[in-house]
């Protein structure tokens, strides 16, 4: 054997006296006896091997040799006495680094032979001088090599002929099936496989070997993926390794299409010494690294350690990787990817933590397990937590195990971050004595804290997501880390913190006395560090608010949400059973934290200052919302009123999201009692003062804003504005930006502030009902403090920051629309999206410092000299208007007394155009700020000036009690269209105000009905009756408000007695004004008069109509109405025309037709008469058919006097029935005919003009051609005809031949 070693056998050309190709050949001693004997040994040796392979299928051996032995025998042990390609050679193959494989040892340079072989003798693609002197050193370097020859010899073959062979057997193969024992490459074996490789030439060799890979690799592909071990002398013959390594690497170069190499990869895998067979092949491919092992991992087994087949390809990628320990961490990469051999990951990365240096720093093999258990791909997580679950299941765990050696990796990591050592089983020394209630560390080193922080996690995701088990060791060396005490560092807090949640989520940890005892002092040293922690760190969210939270969460027994609090920690989800929850709820709320004591304690936490979304953790505020939740504070007497008021003047934005919550629960805890028998046990609500505080910016000893000279001299002003928000005082907007008060609260403080009202208010609204049953009436915040906050300033705020304020900007608008609709008109916020667009900031690019200058007294001056009895020009007035509309919304608010002060001023004749609209734009602009507190200074100001009479200053209250008081101005406004647009637009506001005022006045007063239902008779069903007859008040109270604003609108749309005098015709409205010009009379000044009137007339309408249409639309009952009490016939065509909702009155006109009043039904007929013209639907075609058979009807009732007047101004509408709808000309005709006859009938005995005229209207009807133009002569319309006779019947039928005479003339012209 010692010849074998060390190479002096001679070559098989020796025995044959054939010469050597190069001349390589040392030649030397025939020593045939020697080799038979080893061939016999190795025969004895097979023989054995099969002997005992027959008795394991037998059953004999199974149970004598484990499953450990089995696989060390086969996979690992099998490869340990071959050399295998360092990781230097190999490198210095991939780069072809010459002078680096001249370094390398014979043993080292004979594996890489066949690839060196190839590139010295094939003609190479680089013919560069630089190529050609290293191609000079590699045959210098393989000169000297014996197993040089082989490999020549074996390039000398003729491939394309073998290849046709091989194609040839793999296609016999495949006709008579895998198992066949007939082969084209290589006849009938005369002796066996290895003998019959010794005697071969390299031709021969070449096939043998290609013969036994191919019927390998065909019965892979049959496996279809069971894994099978394929025993083949050529392959374990230790003589001839090398040789059959050089065969197969020259094959697989020079054959690659037939012998693809990730297939020869995978088929090697099936045989014994296969590892070291792929790494060779590698090795002198370098190139192909990566592509064997990507199809070695995505061939390979979802668990490797599960079968021998997974065990064995893992070997393999690990020997390739220790080859090649630059690519191992791409080849980790690839197994995570494609989710197969989880084992081999992790034997990778523990290969790769035994070469780092840095000992303090997180381990990789720390982060690639917490990456696999933590990442956000749950196909990973599952296919890494069932190979953890799967290593546990075996009975016995051994050091060749790759979860064995992960898990004691990581316990020896954990352990030496540890100050002092307690238990030494690890390294298998005696246990150190202890006292029991003494703990062994100091305290955890400062740069340890971020790795135990880590591998706290990461033993929390083993034990929680991947089900590991912990044993004792691990167990106690846990639990001695977290309760170690680290420094009051952001990290440290952050250690604490998931320590704490750890030993919830696994309470199984501490099992003995002694360790509990450890945990109760760990616990009670939290509950004394947290303040140092909390100022030494400079975290805000401390553990302490996590200790309070939990301990509340026990006291209430809301367990899951302790389960939630310590998941969202550790970040997270795992299963915690409530029940292993239960010592620890008894240590919490008996030793440590009882309820009284966590009360207290909560009060005194300090306030986070600044508190936003940026605070991350958890702090004070959820500590109190639970307690707010749990009712402790109202149960143990303990006052949390101020707390929250401080922690909401504390607030920054972004919002904190528990803000809301908080505000809610607290708004709860004031309304409902904690129990029914103690309803006085509630928290109590903030005063109005303490609200006024935080609008009106009072901080400490400074002295109210309504004490200063600004506030005297203009009191209004303080009423109506945020002075925090405006960044200025008021003596900054009057005297520069040099004065200026410190801005104390933010805008969420405001915000926050503003919501707790709104929320009491409508939860107090909500709740009447059962307040008073409990008899309780809480607090309710004055009107005259709602008016003093700047509501709409506030909103107009928010919406700038609806990202950074979270949901408190919608759930701002919903408390707004319920309880403040007329603050949510809709024409207000498109107007103020014109006022804040691009527009605006243009316009506002063009303020100059003039208008900065102009102060609301300079105003105030200027107005009086513009409208005092000296006639003066108005530029200066329309300068300083025309300046001030580049001022913002908030700018203008000091100018607002000014303007609505002067506002009857306005309505002095003479005044411009163009002052007036200017004007009207301010107020839409200042609406937009302070909308409440400005109508009601526009109100005051527009009363009509009575000499010797005070006026009556109203209040916001006053005008939601009575909205019509908006409409007792003084009458100028009728007809000054910018002010009346002020005016309606008020009118519609308070309108919606005083719905929600009488709503929530019938709310508040629900407890008067209590007596009044104990007084019934109490039949059954009755309960309700003062309820139901409430509401019937309230709905009939605000249905004749309504009525009564449109009544009153609709007679301003008539001319008056003064423009009746003037020749102002009604009837003429809608037509053009140039008509209506032209054809009064040639006076110049008169029509300029009548042009002026008209156009102002006119425009008041419009509004009016804009105004109507929109309360038409929102609530189509005040259209029914109106039109039920009726209003003057001359309006039909101003409203049909210039209100587009008037359609939905044909829905209710046959109910006004039916009607008794014969007043209702003219007026159903004459307003159907106009909605058919404007509205020629089918729907108006059967309501047009309907009156007329009602008209029909009538005729045949209704007496002498109540025919003519029912007739008499009805039959015009005839005319439009036929102009809209021509089907109708028939019955029309029928109808006039019918009534003319009726009227002959009466007068048969007083007149006998009669029957002539109803001979005229029976020739019509027969022959309507004949009379077409008779209508059009002057002479019919103002010939002789009974105008004498005052008898109604004879009017009548003169009306009635008009009629007809007006139809057949407009159906005969088309028309």
């Amino acid at each position: 054997m010692l010849f074998f070693y060390f190479g002096l056998w001679p070559s098989d050309d020796c025995y044959r006296g054939e010469g050597v190709a190069l001349g390589f050949s040392r030649g030397g001693f025939n020593f045939r006896f020697c080799r038979r004997l080893v061939i016999l040994l190795w025969a004895y040796y097979l023989i054995s091997l099969a002997f005992l392979f027959f008795l394991r299928k037998m059953g004999v051996l199974e149970q004598k040799i484990p499953e450990a032995g089995r696989r060390s025998t086969v996979t690992m042990t099998e490869c340990t006495s071959l050399q295998f390609v360092s990781p230097f050679a190999f490198e210095a193959m991939q780069k072809v680094d010459v002078v680096r494989l001249a370094s390398l040892s014979d043993p080292e340079l004979r594996l890489l032979l066949p690839c060196l072989v190839r590139m010295a003798l094939c003609a190479p693609a680089d013919q560069s001088q630089s190529w050609a002197q290293d191609k000079k050193l590699i045959l210098r370097l393989l000169s000297g090599v014996e197993a040089v020859n082989s490999i020549v010899a074996l390039l000398s073959v003729d491939f394309h002929a073998l290849e046709q062979d091989a194609s040839k057997e793999q296609q016999l193969r495949h006709k008579l099936g895998g198992g066949s024992g007939e082969s084209i490459l290589v006849s009938q074996l005369q002796h066996g496989l290895t003998l019959e490789f010794e005697h071969s030439d390299s031709p021969r060799r070449l096939r043998l070997v290609l013969s036994e890979l191919l019927a390998i690799m065909n019965k892979v592909s049959e496996s279809s993926g069971e894994f099978f071990f394929k025993s083949s002398e050529l392959f374990e013959s230790p003589v001839y390794l090398e040789e059959a390594a050089d065969v197969l690497c020259i094959l697989q170069a020079e054959l690659p299409s037939l012998l693809p190499i990730v297939d020869v990869a995978e088929a090697l895998l099936h045989v014994r010494n296969g590892a070291w067979f792929l790494c060779l092949l590698v090795a002198n491919v370098p190139d192909s690294f990566n592509e064997v092992c990507r199809g070695l991992i995505k061939n390979g087994e979802r668990q490797d350690e599960e079968s021998l087949g997974g065990r064995r390809r893992t070997d393999a990628l690990r020997f390739l990787c220790k080859m090649n320990p630059s690519q191992a961490l791409k080849v980790r990469g690839m197994v995570v990817e494609e989710c197969h051999l989880p084992g081999l990951g992790v034997a990778l990365t523990l290969d790769h933590t035994k070469n780092e240096a840095s000992e303090d720093g997180v381990s990789d093999l720390v982060c690639f397990v917490s990456g696999l258990l933590l990442g956000t791909n749950a196909k990973v997580r599952t296919w890494f937590g069932t190979f953890i679950r799967n290593g546990q299941q075996r009975k016995r765990e051994t050091s060749s195990s790759v979860l064995w050696q992960m898990r004691r990796q990581l316990l020896l990591e954990l352990m030496g971050i540890l100050p002092t050592v307690r238990s030494t089983r690890i390294v298998e020394e005696a246990d150190v004595e202890l006292e029991p209630n003494v703990s062994v560390y100091s305290g955890l080193k400062e740069e340890h804290v971020v790795k135990a922080s880590a591998l706290l996690r990461l033993y929390c995701a083993l034990m929680g997501i991947a089900g590991l088990k912990p044993t004792e060791e691990e167990a106690e060396q846990l639990l001695q880390l977290m309760t170690s005490r680290p420094p009051a560092t952001p990290a440290g807090v952050r250690f604490v913190s998931l320590s704490f949640c750890m030993l919830l989520a696994f309470s199984t940890l501490v099992s003995t006395p002694e360790q509990e005892q450890l945990m109760v002092v760990w616990l009670s040293w939290m509950i004394k560090e947290e303040a140092y922690f909390e100022s030494t760190s400079g975290v805000s969210a401390s553990f302490g608010e996590m200790l309070l939270l939990v301990a509340m969460y026990f006291h209430s027994n809301q367990l899951s949400a302790i389960i939630d609090l310590v998941c969202s920690t550790l970040g997270m989800k795992i299963v915690i059973k409530p029940s292993s929850l239960s010592r620890m709820k008894t240590v919490f709320t008996q030793e440590i934290f009882t309820e009284q004591v966590v009360t207290a304690h909560a009060v005194r936490v300090p306030v986070t200052s600044n508190l936003s979304a940026n605070i991350t953790g958890f702090l004070p505020i959820h500590c109190i919302y639970q307690l707010l939740r749990s009712r402790s504070f109202t149960k143990h007497k303990v006052s949390i009123k101020d707390w929250i008021y401080r922690q909401l003047c504390e607030t920054s934005i972004p919002l904190h999201p528990q803000l809301l919550p908080l505000i809610d629960v607290y708004i709860n805890s004031i309304l409902t009692p904690a129990s029914k028998s103690n309803p006085e046990a509630t928290n109590q609500p903030v005063t109005e003062q303490e609200i006024l505080n935080i609008f009106e910016g009072v901080t400490g000893k400074q002295p109210c804003l309504k004490n200063c000279e600004v506030a005297q001299s203009c009191p209004t002003l303080c009423d109506s504005m945020d002075y925090s928000l405006q960044g200025s005082s008021i003596h900054g907007i009057f005297q520069g930006d040099n004065i200026r008060l410190n801005q104390r609260f933010s805008i969420t403080a405001q915000l926050l502030v503003l919501y707790y009202i709104l929320s009491y208010e409508e939860a107090l609204l909500a709740n009447a009902k059962t307040l008073a049953a409990m008899q309780r009436k809480p607090k309710s915040y004055s009107s005259s403090l709602m008016d003093q906050i700047p509501i709409k300033f506030l909103i107009r705020q928010a919406q700038g920051l609806q990202q950074e304020l979270g949901g408190l900007h919608s759930a701002l608008l919903r408390l707004l629309a319920t309880n403040y609709p007329h603050l949510c008109i809709v024409d207000d916020w498109i107007c103020e999206e014109e006022i804040t667009g691009t527009d605006a900031l243009l316009r506002r690019m063009l303020l100059t410092n003039n208008a900065k200058n102009h102060s609301p007294k300079q105003l105030q001056e200027v107005f009086l000299l513009a409208f005092s009895a000296v006639p003066v020009s108005h530029t200066q007035v329309m300068q300083i208007l025309e300046h001030l509309t580049l001022l913002s919304a908030s700018e203008l608010i000091p100018y607002a007394e000014v303007l609505t002060s002067n506002m009857n001023q306005l309505l002095n004749s003479g005044v411009p155009r163009r002052i007036l609209q200017t004007v009207n734009k301010l107020w839409m602009v200042l609406n937009t700020v302070m909308p409440r507190r400005l109508w009601v200074m526009t109100v005051n100001a527009l009363q009509p000036s009575i000499k010797f009479v005070r006026q009556q200053k109203y209040t916001q209250n006053d005008l939601m009690i009575d909205p019509l008081i908006v409409l007792r101005c003084d009458q100028r406004v009728y007809r000054c269209p910018p002010l009346m647009d002020i005016t309606l637009h008020m009118l519609n506001g308070y309108l919606l105000a005083s719905k929600a005022y009488l709503s929530a006045h019938l709310k508040e007063t629900a407890e008067q009905d209590r007596p009044s239902q104990n007084n019934t008779i109490g039949l059954i069903g009755q309960t309700d009756g003062p309820e139901v007859t409430r509401e019937e008040l309230k709905n009939a109270l605000l249905a004749a408000q309504d009525s009564a604003a449109v009544q009153i609108l609709l007679e301003i749309c008539l001319p008056t007695e003064e423009e009746k005098a003037k020749g102002v015709n009604p009837d003429s409205l809608l037509r053009n004004v140039q008509s209506v010009i032209t054809a009064s009379t040639p006076n110049k000044g008169t029509e300029e008069g009548e042009d002026n009137l008209l156009c102002n007339l006119r425009e008041v309408q419009c509004l009016i109509c804009c105004l109507l249409h929109q309360m038409y639309i929102a609530d189509p009952n005040i259209a029914k109405l109106v039109h039920f009490q009726g209003y003057p016939c001359e309006l039909l065509p101003l409203t049909v025309a210039g209100i587009p909702s008037m359609h939905i009155c044909l829905d209710f006109i046959p109910e006004l037709i039916a009607q008794p009043e014969l007043e209702k039904q003219i007026f159903a007929i004459q307003l159907l008469s106009h909605l058919c013209i404007q509205y020629a639907l089918p729907k108006s075609l059967n309501v047009a058919r309907l009156a007329v058979n009602v008209m029909g009807t009538l005729l045949t009732v209704l007496t002498q006097a109540k025919r003519y007047a029912f007739f008499m101004p009805t039959l015009p509408s005839l005319v439009s029935f036929c102009r809209a709808f021509p089907p109708l000309y028939e019955d029309i005709m029928s109808l006039l005919i019918q009534i003319g006859q009726v009227c002959a009938s009466d007068v048969a005995t007083q007149t006998r003009d009669i029957d002539p005229i109803i001979t005229r209207l029976q020739q019509i009807k027969e022959k309507p051609g004949g009379w077409s133009g008779i209508s059009k002569d002057p002479s019919y319309k103002n010939g002789p005809r009974d105008t004498g006779s005052m008898d109604p019947d004879v009017q009548l039928c003169h009306c009635i031949e008009s009629t007809v005479i007006e139809i057949i003339n407009m159906s005969v012209s088309g028309i």
